[in-house]
This record gives structure tokens, sequence and C-alpha cells, in this order.
């Protein structure tokens, strides 16, 4: 028998994980219509919210390594959706940003949080509860995040 403290039911970590996958699931049918994976989606969340921004905003933004934005960024300009090109400040620095087609997704996506809204209305929680669980994952992520070593985070 485990110890009480190493079963499943008493980890944080667990419930964290399956709610994410179970979310993540929940956008498929939304994001399947638009032709882009829920990764892919994140990134171009991240455009529309400021185009024209270098590889390592989004690598920090979504608090992922450069070996898990690279393809992921490939894949999109391989899309049409993003155009990527060097800096011309910083030939370090790979600038990123939306063609016409990306942009022209955003008005296609625009419909997604609410459709997911709808979707998880479903579930015993009202919708102020999914916004007080957001901010509470919200303080919780800034909270690790600062705890962390950026390199830890994908964020060096």
């Amino acid at each position: 028998m485990a110890t009480e403290h190493l079963k499943l039911e008493n980890q944080l970590c667990f419930p964290v994980y399956a709610v994410s996958r179970l979310i993540t699931r929940a956008y498929q049918p939304f994001l399947d219509e638009l032709g882009i994976t829920y990764p892919q989606y994140l990134a171009l969340l991240v455009l529309w919210e400021k185009d024209n921004v270098t590889v390592n905003d989004i690598r920090q933004k979504l608090v992922l390594n450069t070996n898990t934005v690279t393809p992921l960024l490939k894949r999109l300009e391989t899309m049409g959706l993003i155009r990527r090109s060097k800096s011309t400040q910083d030939e370090r620095k790979v600038l990123v940003e939306l063609t016409p087609e990306g942009r022209a997704l955003e008005s296609r996506a625009a419909t997604i949080p609410e459709r997911l809204v709808g979707s998880l209305s479903t579930t015993d929680l009202s919708v102020d509860e999914w916004m007080d669980l957001k901010a509470k994952l919200d303080r919780v992520l800034t909270s690790l995040g600062s705890q962390q070593n950026p390199t830890d985070l994908g964020l060096d």
C-alpha cells in the first residue's frame, strides 16, 4: 500500500494536469475547423495580441522551450499563417509576423472562447467559478514562474 501522500488522489499536480488535457480536448473541435492544433492556436493568440515579435517573446509568453517553439513556428510558416525573418537590428533574433492569411484567421477564431464557455457550461461550475479558477491559476503561474530559474522554464 502506498503511503498516503503518494496516492494519486492526494497529488496537486494530477488534477491540474488532467483538467489541462480535458480543456485542451474541449478546444479541439473548434480548432479542427481552423485546421490548427492547440499549441499553434496559443502561438497565434500571442501574435494576434501583438504582431511582429521575436521567437524568444513567443517562447517566454507561452513558457516553452526553443526546441518546442521552433518546429511549431515552422509548421505555421509552412501553412502560410506566419512569416519568420532575421531582425535587421540584431541578426541573432528571429522576428515572427502574421501573414494576411494568419491575420484573417483571427476573425474566424474570435468565436472560440464563447463557444468553449458554452461547451463547459454543462459542468457544475458557473462562468464566475471558471473565471475565479483562471485568476487563481494565473496567480500560481506568476508565483511559480518567479521562483524558477529562467533556464528551467525555457526563459533563458
